[in-house]
């Protein structure tokens, strides 16, 4: 039961909005003081006074209805909401918040609040995976809105893929477990990389790679929502840094490496999802090198390998590496494992449709020290990062 906590609910306008009466009730049921803002789109898939009988509150549907109280409506809501949930989360909403538009009740009392916000994000597959949906989801995530992954299945329009809204119980436990606080990394300090290295060749051109950095920061966001101290270690990315969250950014592999080191010694958990260049040149020009024939050759030496390294120092620590491959993942992942002194690998072939650089879904295959291999199906990269999160929690539990 909830003491006394009060979850305001917004309901946009998709025909998952009937499975809000169910949310709505069984947090009203939880002990939970519950209040309903509908758009106008919403209403005409479930009236106001369903929410409002069930609730056993006014329910809020238009912004210029003379107001029941003396209160700024928006701002008071705002004001008492220790959570805010929408469910479901339209495309159109989704947008809206994202470019920072509040030009209803639903919006503007978002904007307002300094409450937890849950998006459950409910549409056509083909409208969720559209870039524009992904970038703005990635976005508010990288706010600090907590993103519930939508379930797979057939839709009302008759396509059978990632839309649905999540069963009312699973978001209701979703919601409880960010009040109550799942904290099973409270008092950890977790260390994570992320996105490519830049090495210089000159002022103005550089050797990397394709990483964005998605995983990583999705990583780190994971961990720091179950109570972990989190330290970014960021290499170039367009991503927005992640609220409360340490972010240290570098450029090179040996930036990273020191970066890294300064805090080794007092993490308890490193994630090393960056993808760090191999080489650098040898010497990088001061000036730009010009054209002044038909090839150009580098001298390339070697960069510090950071995971052997602290494969090697390790203590107290539990190291977690990545390998992105092309071919014999899972030998080339293994001898990584073995070699770099690690507790566990996660392995992705980066040539398959929906996994690697880039994108926002990874497929990989989890390799742990005891030789036990799991691999998961395609799914996104927060999906991925809270199992991985999952799974060091309980190695955290065993670890001596």
């Amino acid at each position: 039961m909830s003491s006394g906590q009060t979850i305001v609910i917004g309901v946009a306008g998709g025909i998952a909005a009937y499975k809000a009466v169910e949310i709505v009730s069984r947090l009203k049921k939880a002990g939970y003081t519950v209040y309903v803002i509908m758009t106008k789109a919403a209403t005409e898939f479930v009236t106001p006074l369903t929410f409002r009988e069930i609730s056993g509150n006014p329910v809020v549907a238009d912004m210029w209805e003379e107001p029941k109280t003396w209160n700024v409506q928006h701002i008071a809501l705002a004001s008492r909401a220790d959570l805010f949930l929408i469910a479901p989360a339209t495309a159109n909403i989704i947008g809206k918040i994202a470019n920072g538009i509040a030009d209803d009740m639903l919006t503007t009392t978002v904007m307002a609040t300094k409450a937890p916000v849950i998006l459950a994000p409910a549409m056509n597959t083909n409208m969720y995976l559209n870039p524009i949906t992904q970038q703005n989801l990635n976005k508010l995530a990288g706010l600090g809105y907590h993103i519930v992954e939508p379930a797979s299945g057939m839709l009302a329009c008759g396509v059978d893929g990632p839309g649905r809204l999540p069963e009312p119980a699973d978001i209701v436990k979703k919601v409880k477990s960010l009040l109550q606080g799942n904290r099973d990394l409270a008092g950890k300090r977790v260390l994570v990389t992320a996105a490519g290295t830049r090495e210089p060749i000159d002022p103005v051109r550089y050797i990397g790679n394709h990483s964005s950095g998605k995983m990583g920061y999705a990583l780190a966001e994971a961990a720091a929502a179950r109570g972990a101290e989190v330290i970014l270690v960021s290499g170039p990315s367009s991503l927005a840094c992640p609220a409360g969250i340490t972010v240290t950014k570098v450029e090179t592999a040996a930036q990273m490496r020191e970066a890294v080191l300064a805090e080794f010694d007092t993490v308890d958990v490193v994630i090393k999802a960056a993808a760090v260049a191999d080489y650098r040149p040898e010497t990088a020009a001061d000036q730009k090198i010009k054209k002044t024939g038909n090839t150009l050759t580098l001298s390339m030496i070697k960069n510090p390998d950071i995971l052997r390294e602290l494969g090697e120092r390790k203590k107290h620590q539990l190291l977690i590496g990545f390998a992105a491959e092309t071919q014999e993942l899972l030998s080339h992942a293994q001898e990584k494992l073995i070699k770099k002194n690690l507790d566990m690998i996660v392995a992705n072939d980066v040539t398959l449709p929906g996994a690697g650089f880039n994108t926002d879904t990874n497929i990989v295959r989890v390799i742990h020290k005891n030789g036990q291999i799991e691999e998961l199906p395609q799914l996104t990269k927060r999906q991925v990062a809270e199992i991985l999160i999952d799974k060091i929690c309980v190695m955290l539990t065993n670890y001596t």
